[in-house]
């Protein structure tokens, strides 16, 4: 039995020391086609014609396909063709997709490459496990990310990090 119980313990603190530096997630509820169109909505909008940029504030709630991204401000930022380039969401930021769901202080998202970068206390939960740091990069098209930045966790019995 004592060789048993420290394999388990061994098996449980390992996962837990490698987060300390860094950790590497699967993001299959916030996988995203980025082809998709993005419909913000929000109780203002400030346009800036000079620099091609847009502020929509209060209750702002961005959506492509099943995600969901809130915050209390989004700075929209187009590209020379229109469309939207990126956007800088800060406020108490939330990413949301099925059983996945994201916090943080602020949120970076670029359209054309998928990737969100937020920072700022995230906290991330996965169905039952919650997963916390300072930076989590987020790749929506290929359904990756790493937390960054003192990462802390609670594993489930019987449930893979």
């Amino acid at each position: 039995m004592g060789k048993l119980f420290f394999a388990a313990i061994f098996a449980v603190i390992l996962p837990v020391a490698t987060l300390a530096q860094g950790a590497n997630v699967a993001f299959d509820g916030l996988r995203q086609d980025t082809s998709l169109p993005v419909q913000v909505d929000a109780d203002g909008l400030t346009v800036n014609q000079a620099d091609g940029t847009a502020v929509f504030s209060g209750n702002v709630t961005v959506a492509q396909g099943t995600m969901r991204l809130s915050a209390a401000e989004v700075l929209v930022e187009y590209a020379e063709g229109g469309g939207i380039e990126r956007l800088h969401a800060s406020g108490g930021v939330t990413l949301a997709s099925n059983e996945d769901a994201a916090e943080a202080r602020e949120a970076v998202y670029t359209i054309d490459s998928g990737e969100v970068v937020m920072t700022g206390d995230v906290l991330l939960s996965q169905g039952t496990s919650v997963l916390s740091g300072q930076k989590l990069v987020i790749n929506l098209t290929s359904g990756t990310g790493s937390m960054q930045g003192r990462v802390q966790t609670v594993f489930q019995p019987g449930s893979a990090p």
